[in-house]
């Protein structure tokens, strides 16, 4: 019979025949460095996305309003980074983060709004 061995330490491993790991600490770290730069990039994005939907709730506290390009850039708003599109029968396009939206209007204007 072959001893089979952790393929994160190189330890003997004991227990069941379908075990791959010696230990949950091994199985963990082997997992982690195998995921490393995937879960970077989603933990990037995903706090992009967040910072974004705090900005826009900071800004829009009454569910609809309007507010300058400069205003939301000063924040630290990534207008690269939203969670869906929205494009209205006359022809308007939301860019929505989450439950908040943006549409572009003139002058480097935006109208911020809320969907319930």
């Amino acid at each position: 019979m072959r001893v089979k061995q952790c393929p994160e330490c190189g330890d003997k491993i004991v227990g069941r025949t379908d075990k791959k790991f010696c230990s949950d600490g091994c199985r963990n770290t082997f997992n982690n460095r195998i995921n490393k730069d995937q879960k970077n990039l989603i933990r990037n994005v995903n706090n992009r996305l967040r910072k974004n939907w705090r900005i826009l709730e900071q800004l829009n506290p009454q569910q609809k309003t309007k507010k300058p390009r400069a205003q939301l850039v000063a924040l630290g708003f990534d207008f690269r980074y939203f969670t869906s599109i929205y494009n209205t029968k006359s022809g308007n396009t939301y860019f929505f983060v989450y439950n908040q939206g943006y549409l572009a209007l003139e002058n480097d204007f935006f109208a911020l709004v809320k969907r319930e």
